[in-house]
């Protein structure tokens, strides 16, 4: 587990009879932020402490990564939002603004679509469930096999031999890329045989040889009641940064931020930016209100 940041807690709390870890601080509005695959909430660790500042931040670990437990379940992304409402819930947070990035970013739209009387704003960060391309190594796990090679890929030995490097690279000053950071600590989390299976579980269920088969796409015409901002790096090379423009121009009314030369994770490529970008989109547009009837006469107009 990498180190908490000063003014931001690690904290764990049992719902269902299952751990989940996750990381608080501050106070005012609650922004929730959800990490991606392989991932946990450390991933926003170079931007919850200035945010925390003016806001509540909440970032959890998702089940089946992290600190959080690990359980054989369901890792479907209605899962991941029904877990996210409990747990604001038991915390006492009855709305929020959602930040989610890559896997994250379907998460928190699953739980718009759910819970839309619990989401204030959407923030969607090199997300997920925008369009079908994703990068081809995901695609290739999603192959029958792909349980035998990962053990064998994903070890120990391996991932603290590349911390040793990457430690004597930053004793002569050196540094890793954010973007390296971050994808060399997720292939470390593989190292752990229920991580594993939960992400084989996590991955399947939103992709396949094809591509991303979950898409929001048919669903876009409801974000356009919501604030909705999208965030992403025009150099990424997990998901496209087309789809982010076929987002943007899909919902009415949303924001667009590219981060010129960034690939992945802008929220550590770029963490200044991003704490401006996120914190100007709080402060300028006001929490979206659905109530029970304009939703009823939504799904009725099915985006007509």
């Amino acid at each position: 587990m990498r180190g908490v940041t000063p003014g931001i807690e690690q904290r764990q709390i049992a719902i269902h009879g299952h751990e989940v870890s996750y990381r608080t601080g501050g106070s005012g509005p609650v922004i929730v932020f959800v990490h991606g695959m392989a991932g946990s909430s450390a991933t926003w660790r170079h931007v919850l402490p200035a945010l925390a500042e003016h806001f509540t931040v909440v970032a959890p670990d998702l089940p089946g990564h992290g600190e959080s437990a690990k359980p054989r379940g369901d890792y479907s992304l209605g899962a991941f939002a029904s877990g996210l409402r409990d747990l604001l819930a038991a915390l006492g947070h009855e709305r929020a603004t959602l930040v989610g990035q890559s896997l994250g970013g379907g998460v928190v739209m699953q739980f718009a679509y759910q819970y839309p009387e619990r989401c204030e704003r959407l923030v969607l960060v090199s997300s997920g469930g925008l369009g079908q391309e994703v990068n081809l190594l995901l695609r290739a796990l999603t192959l029958p096999g792909a349980e035998y090679v990962l053990p064998v890929a994903c070890t120990k030995r391996v991932h603290d031999a590349g911390t040793t490097v990457v430690g004597w690279l930053r004793n002569v000053g050196l540094r890793p890329s954010p973007h390296l950071a971050e994808v060399w600590e997720s292939y470390g989390s593989l190292a752990d045989a229920q991580t594993r299976t939960a992400f084989l579980h996590t991955l399947r269920s939103v992709v396949d040889q094809t591509g991303q088969r979950v898409s929001a796409a048919d669903r876009f015409y409801l974000a356009a009641h919501v604030p909705t901002l999208i965030v992403w790096g025009s150099a990424d090379r997990i998901i496209p940064v087309d789809q982010a423009y076929t987002a943007h121009n899909a919902i009415a009314g949303s924001q667009l931020e590219i981060f010129d030369g960034v690939g992945h994770y802008p929220h550590c490529e770029k963490p200044e930016r991003f704490i401006e970008v996120l914190s100007d989109f709080m402060t300028t547009t006001a929490p979206g209100v659905l109530s029970p009837a304009e939703w009823q006469r939504l799904l009725h107009a099915g985006g007509v």
